[in-house]
């Protein structure tokens, strides 16, 4: 199976991306499913944490390319560092 998987940080949270090629794409925050979707050319991807201060800020993954697959992460409209697994 193709697959590909990206891991990042916020706060205490893993955020963790896993696309294949036959069980579509899916995030998972602290190993919890929080969305998953099928798509053939682009992806995104919607969940949530919650913040030291107790404020919900919500995850937007977008994944995409033609050659070869990127993954994007935002928390509250910022980047997040991912680095690619496999």
């Amino acid at each position: 199976m193709f697959k590909s998987e990206w891991i990042g940080k916020f706060e205490n949270y893993e955020i963790k991306v896993i696309n294949t090629w036959f069980e579509g794409e899916s995030l998972w925050v602290n190993n919890e499913l929080q969305d998953k979707r099928y798509g053939f050319f682009t992806s995104d991807l919607k969940g949530h944490v919650v913040d030291s201060k107790g404020d919900r800020k919500n995850i937007k993954v977008t994944l995409g390319g033609s050659f070869s697959i990127e993954c994007f992460v935002f928390v509250d409209d910022k980047l997040v560092a991912m680095a690619k697994q496999k």
